[in-house]
C-alpha cells in the first residue's frame, strides 16, 4: 500500500478508535456532526479540486505514494480521509473539553486552566 494511502487509512482508523474506545463523546450519533461533514465537503471539493486538477495542478502528488484513485475533479481520495480525520479529531477534542468543563461547573468546581490561559487571581 502506498505511503500516502496508508497514512490516510491509519488516520481514519486511529480517530474512529479514539472515539469508540476512549473518548466516547457520541459524536458519530449526532445529526449536527453529519451536517458538519456535508458542509466541509461542500467547501473541500471545489477548493481541493481546483488545487489538484491534473490540467494545471497547484499541488502535486507523487504517483508512487498514493493510490492513484481521484474523484471527483482529480481529487486524490486520500485527501478526503485526511479531511475526515482532521475535522473529526478537532470536534472530538473540542467536545471532550466542553464536557469536562460542564461537569466541573455542575460539581461547583472551576475547570482547570489550560496552558494558554492564566489562572484568575483573586483580589
Amino acid at each position: 500500500m502506498p505511503e500516502y494511502t496508508l497514512a490516510a487509512v491509519v488516520s481514519v482508523v486511529v480517530v474512529v478508535a479514539l472515539e469508540l474506545l476512549l473518548l466516547r463523546t457520541g459524536l458519530f450519533r449526532r445529526p449536527a456532526y453529519w451536517i458538519t461533514v456535508v458542509i466541509v465537503l461542500g467547501f473541500q471539493i471545489p477548493v481541493d479540486g481546483w488545487l489538484t486538477k491534473l490540467s494545471a495542478p497547484i499541488v502535486l502528488y507523487a504517483d508512487e505514494h498514493a493510490s492513484g484513485i481521484r474523484f471527483p475533479w482529480d481529487i486524490p481520495v486520500e485527501d478526503f480521509a485526511f479531511g475526515f480525520s482532521l475535522m473529526t479529531l478537532t470536534l472530538l477534542l473540542w467536545d471532550r473539553r466542553a464536557s469536562r468543563e460542564r461537569a466541573a461547573a455542575a460539581n461547583g468546581r472551576r475547570p482547570r486552566a489550560s496552558a494558554d490561559q492564566e489562572p484568575a487571581r483573586e483580589r
